[in-house]
C-alpha cells in the first residue's frame, strides 16, 4: 500500500550530526503514522521514535530521548530522524516504518503494530 525508502546513513565520528530520511510513494502520507525503528548486529529490533499522522505528537524510546528528534513534511511524503551528537550504541541499521492508525498511545512502540517496512539504511559510529 506503501513503499518506504530510508536514505542518509553511513560511517559517522562519534559526536557528529546525522539526518536521516524516509521517503514515502505509491500511499496516501498523511494516513499514516510513521517511526523509526534500529537493529544493532546481534541484537533485537528495537523502537526509537513514532511521529503523529499531522506531526504535532512524537513519542521517544527513553535511550534517545532528548538527543533524537523525529519530524515529518508531508508536502513532501518524508519523515526524518537527526541528532546533534550521535553515539557509538547508535550504530545500528534504521528502518523507516508505518502503520495506519486513528490513534496515538503506546502501542506505537511495538513493531508488530506496523505492516509497512522500509529495507534499511546502515549507520556506523566510529569512536
Amino acid at each position: 500500500q506503501v513503499n518506504l525508502l530510508e536514505s542518509g546513513g553511513g560511517l559517522v565520528q562519534a559526536g557528529d550530526s546525522l539526518r536521516l530520511s524516509c521517503a514515502a510513494s505509491g500511499g496516501t502520507f498523511t494516513l499514516y503514522l510513521m517511526a523509526w525503528f534500529r537493529q544493532a548486529p546481534g541484537k533485537e529490533r528495537e523502537f526509537v521514535a513514532a511521529v503523529s499522522r499531522r506531526g504535532g505528537t512524537t513519542y521517544y524510546a527513553d535511550s534517545v530521548k532528548g538527543r533524537f528528534i523525529i519530524s515529518r513534511d508531508n508536502a513532501q511524503n518524508t519523515m526524518f530522524l537527526q541528532t546533534n551528537k550521535v553515539l557509538p550504541g547508535d550504530t545500528a541499521d534504521y528502518f523507516c516504518a508505518a502503520q495506519q492508525t486513528s490513534t496515538y498511545d503506546t502501542s506505537m512502540a511495538q513493531a508488530s503494530q506496523y505492516p509497512y517496512w522500509g529495507q534499511g539504511t546502515q549507520v556506523t559510529v566510529s569512536s
